[in-house]
């Protein structure tokens, strides 16, 4: 045998273990996904309730103040709709449409989520879509008629809040990693044949 011939033999399974372990750490565990989405969703879910009671504590509702000049001012209102105000007569039905969302993510989650990026894309979205939970069922006028607060306003563009960042951020990153085609699941590498000669 030529120490050529050796030579590849080697590398072939080594390269092919190499891939393997390097596959194996790209694929989280169930449990690791759910740990990362829920503990990801609660940290957004309170920093958007925080900056909320900021908001309510120090502007006044519906006078502008310039935060970053023109390009970001800091808008307190009211939303018992959707962006834009619309849905604004059917406020149950956007609460309704909020939370089969949440459940959605999490059940997506469960099921097909093992891959860090669609992993971290879920909590944004579980996280968002929870910070506006909470106010649709606990802020007045009541329980599934909650008005969301928002109060971040850039120029031709809806006041928002950090809720609706999360949820923007998590959407868009579903949908870059779907162009680029990361699956939800990174396969499980396929074992080489051996060679039976």
């Amino acid at each position: 045998m030529s120490p050529t011939h050796s030579t590849a033999t080697s590398a072939g399974p080594e390269g092919s273990g190499a891939r393997r372990r390097q596959s194996r750490s790209r694929r989280l565990g169930r449990g690791t996904v759910l740990l990362i989405v829920g503990v990801l969703a609660a940290v957004l879910a309170v920093l958007d309730q925080v900056s909320k009671t900021w908001a309510e504590a120090n502007l006044d509702e519906l006078d502008p103040q310039p935060f970053l000049g023109e390009v970001l001012q800091l808008t307190l209102l009211y939303n018992s709709g959707a962006a834009w105000g619309m849905g604004s007569k059917i406020t149950p039905v956007v609460t309704a449409l909020q939370i089969a969302i949440a459940i959605g993510v999490i059940v997506f989650s469960v099921k097909a989520v093992r891959s860090p990026w669609y992993t971290l894309a879920m909590g944004l979205i579980l996280g968002g879509a929870l910070g506006n939970i909470h106010d649709r069922l606990l802020r007045p006028p009541g329980p599934f008629r909650g008005e969301v607060v928002d109060f971040l306003q850039l120029p031709n563009w809806p006041v928002f809040n950090v809720a609706d960042m999360a949820v923007v951020g998590g959407a868009v990153l579903v949908v870059l990693l779907g162009v680029i085609g990361v699956p939800a699941d990174p396969a499980e590498p396929v074992e080489p044949v051996e060679d039976q000669r």
